[in-house]
C-alpha cells in the first residue's frame, strides 16, 4: 500500500520536526517553504537560551533527520481543494501535489519597529531590533553597531503588550532574547554597560529565571523597570532615553552608544489566505485558530488540517518542537481512522 502523503506548509523547526516525525510512523512529508532555506527565524539567530546552544546546531541537526523528504523552497501554496479522501493542493511551481492531510507550520513575523517612530528606528545611526542584533552576532556587518560601545540599552515588549500597535498579546520570548543578546554583548564588550528597560519579566521557563541571575551577577547587566518614554539623539550621534523607573520611584535619563528594540512575533500574514482556502478559523489575535486551547490545540476546526508551532501563537524553541510531535501523532491518528 502507498504511503499516505502529507503537505507540510512551513520549512520552519516545526515543520522539519513535524516531517522527521511523520516519517518515522510511515508516512510520507512533502514540504513547501516560501524563503530559500530551511530553519525560519531559528536559522538565523546565532545563539538559543537557556543553554546558549548555537542555533545552526539545531537546524543542522533538524535537516539532517529529513534527507530524502521532498522539499520545495522559494515556493507558496498557489491552492487547496477538498476532495473526498483528502486534498489537492497546487503549488506556485505548478507541481500538484495530493496528500490526505496538510499541516500548517507557517510561523510568524516579527513587528515592524518602524512603526513605533518614538524608538527612532531608521530615524536615528545607532538604533537596531533584536533581529538585526542577531544577523550581526552571525557575521554580517551592521554600521550601526559602534565598535567599542560604553553603554548598550535594550527596551523590552516592543510591539507587544501594546494596544497602539494592535497586539496586546505578550510574545513570551522577548525577556529571555533580550537577557541572552545583553550576555552576548557584554563578552564581546567587556567594558561596557548593559541595560535592560523592561515592563514585567516574564520568565517561566525551565532555567529560565537562573539565566536572569546569572546575566546580573555574573555579567553585571542592569535591568530597569520601567517603559522607555522618549528616544532622541544628541549632536554626537549617541542616542538618549529617558524612562521612569518604577522600583526607585525616579526619573532615568540614558545616553546609549547603541538601542536595541525587542520587537514582538506577530501572526503570519501567509496563514491567512491558506486558512480562506480551506475555510479554518482564524483567531482575533490573527493567529490560527485550533479546535481549543487545552486538548486539542494541533488539531483546526476542519477534518485533516492540523497546525503546528508558532502560526497559532507565541512559543519558545522547546514548546514549538513538542507541538510539532503532537501534532505528527495526531495526523498519525487521524489517518488511521482513530479520534
Amino acid at each position: 500500500m502507498a504511503k499516505s502523503i502529507v503537505l507540510v506548509i512551513g520549512g520552519g523547526i516545526a515543520g522539519m520536526e513535524a516531517a522527521k516525525q511523520l516519517l518515522r510512523l510511515g508516512i510520507e512529508p512533502v514540504i513547501v517553504e516560501k524563503s530559500d532555506h530551511l530553519g525560519g527565524h531559528v536559522a538565523q539567530w546565532h545563539k538559543l537560551f537557556p543553554d546558549m546552544m548555537p542555533a545552526s546546531d539545531l537546524v543542522e541537526k533538524m535537516a539532517a533527520g529529513i534527507d530524502g523528504v521532498t522539499v520545495y523552497l522559494n515556493t507558496q501554496v498557489a491552492n487547496m481543494n477538498r476532495l473526498k479522501d483528502g486534498f489537492s493542493v497546487v503549488l506556485s511551481n505548478g507541481v500538484a501535489v495530493p496528500c490526505s492531510a496538510v499541516l500548517i507550520a507557517a510561523g510568524f513575523r516579527l513587528f515592524d519597529a518602524s512603526k513605533k517612530e518614538e524608538y527612532g528606528y531608521g530615524i536615528y545611526d545607532h538604533v537596531i531590533t533584536n533581529s538585526d542584533l542577531e544577523s550581526w552576532f552571525n557575521g554580517a556587518q551592521d554600521s550601526r553597531i559602534p565598535d567599542n560601545p560604553a553603554n548598550v540599552a535594550f527596551v523590552h515588549c516592543v510591539g507587544s503588550r501594546d494596544l497602539k500597535a494592535g497586539n496586546p498579546q505578550c510574545s513570551k520570548v522577548c525577556c529571555m532574547t533580550a537577557i541572552k543578546q545583553a550576555i552576548e554583548m557584554k563578552e564581546k564588550f567587556p567594558g561596557a554597560e548593559i541595560w535592560c528597560f523592561y515592563m514585567d519579566l516574564r520568565l517561566f521557563g525551565k532555567k529560565y529565571e537562573d539565566f536572569y541571575i546569572n546575566a546580573q551577577q555574573e555579567y553585571g547587566v542592569h535591568f530597569v523597570r520601567g517603559r522607555v518614554s522618549e528616544v532622541g539623539e544628541d549632536i554626537n550621534g549617541k542616542v538618549i532615553l529617558k524612562a521612569e523607573d518604577t522600583l526607585a520611584g525616579r526619573q532615568v535619563k540614558l545616553r546609549a552608544d547603541l538601542l536595541v528594540l525587542m520587537s514582538g512575533m506577530l501572526c503570519n500574514e501567509d496563514t491567512r489566505p491558506l486558512a480562506s482556502m480551506v475555510r479554518a478559523d482564524v483567531d482575533s489575535d490573527g493567529f490560527l485558530r485550533s479546535r481549543d486551547n487545552i486538548y486539542r490545540i494541533c488539531e483546526s476546526n476542519k477534518p485533516g488540517i492540523f497546525f503546528a508551532g508558532a502560526c497559532t501563537g507565541t512559543k519558545t524553541v522547546p514548546e514549538t518542537l513538542a507541538e510539532a510531535r503532537a501534532a505528527s501523532l495526531d495526523i498519525y491518528n487521524y489517518l488511521r481512522g482513530n479520534d
